[in-house]
């Protein structure tokens, strides 16, 4: 038998901040890679495009 564990992210607070400018966070961008990033609604607006080419996973908070 084999399980799989599906790791989930916690909910952004207002504790988490943009990685760009240092607002609080709105959307985190979960990487290919398994890396994040975590960006105000301005910088994850302006970066979407490029996100979206990498293939990550856009959750807003």
């Amino acid at each position: 038998m084999t399980t799989t564990t599906t790791l989930t992210r916690p909910e952004l607070t207002a504790a988490d901040r943009c990685d760009r400018c240092g607002a609080a966070a709105q959307v985190r961008a979960v990487l290919s890679s398994g890396g994040e990033l975590l960006f105000c609604g301005h910088h994850a607006r302006a970066h979407e495009t490029r996100l979206r080419e990498l293939e990550a996973e856009l959750q807003k908070g």
